[in-house]
């Protein structure tokens, strides 16, 4: 493994966070979320996407920070963890309020099928909490994260002041709680991480930001 010193290794995270929102900048379907022109059925889409991947996200903070205790890893990190579980409970339910007021039902947002990147992203952090190295879902939160404090409010602006989806002021809970709060999130988890020294542990937060930032894309709708 390529070693990542200290002082560089979250402007690391950095960069793959910078090159998901460039790519999502280059791919139409995204650039219509973040410009505010999707339609109803690309916004949906995204959103049943992200509902899916979201609702895991609470218990794989649980499994890593129990995990961590387990092994005598980094015991505040590990407190850090759960109690990031607490704060992240019931968004999913953001979003099917969201969908609800776009004419959702909750039997359909769970009808609809996982698309393979939501898959991949589930079953890549499940396989790291509970059986490879349970920091690496920290890489994955950097990215997300990250992504939503340079999209989501412009996102939620731009998405009302086009109107091109009904009741969209009413569908916008999700992104506008995350585009409000991830800045602060993205600094403080920044802070934690420049305290883990240890370059294999570096190196595998830097892949699941990696794997993070290959899987999200397929959130969108393409046509």
């Amino acid at each position: 493994m390529k070693d990542v010193s200290r002082t560089d290794w979250v402007v690391a995270l950095d960069r793959e966070a910078s090159a998901l929102v460039e790519v999502l900048d280059s791919s139409p379907s995204a650039r219509s979320l973040f410009e505010g022109w999707i339609d109803l059925e690309g916004y949906a889409h995204y959103l049943a996407q992200t509902y899916h991947y979201v609702r895991w996200t609470t218990p794989l903070l649980e499994s890593a920070g129990t995990r961590m205790r387990q092994l005598g890893m980094h015991p505040a990190l590990a407190e850090l963890l759960v109690s990031k579980s607490e704060e992240e409970r019931g968004h999913e339910r953001w979003l099917l309020a969201d969908l609800r007021n776009l004419g959702w039902t909750a039997e359909r947002v769970e009808a609809t099928p996982l698309g393979g990147a939501v898959k991949a992203y589930v079953a890549w952090n499940q396989y790291t909490t509970q059986e490879g190295v349970p920091t690496a879902f920290l890489g994955t939160a950097y990215v997300l994260e990250s992504l939503s404090v340079r999209r989501a409010s412009g996102a939620v602006a731009r998405l009302i002041s086009a109107g091109r989806i009904p009741n969209i002021h009413k569908a916008v809970t999700f992104l506008r709680g995350h585009g409000d709060v991830d800045g602060d999130h993205v600094e403080a988890l920044a802070e934690v991480l420049r305290s883990l020294d240890d370059p294999k542990e570096q190196e595998v937060l830097i892949h699941s930001a990696r794997t993070t930032r290959l899987l999200y894309p397929g959130l969108f709708l393409e046509r």
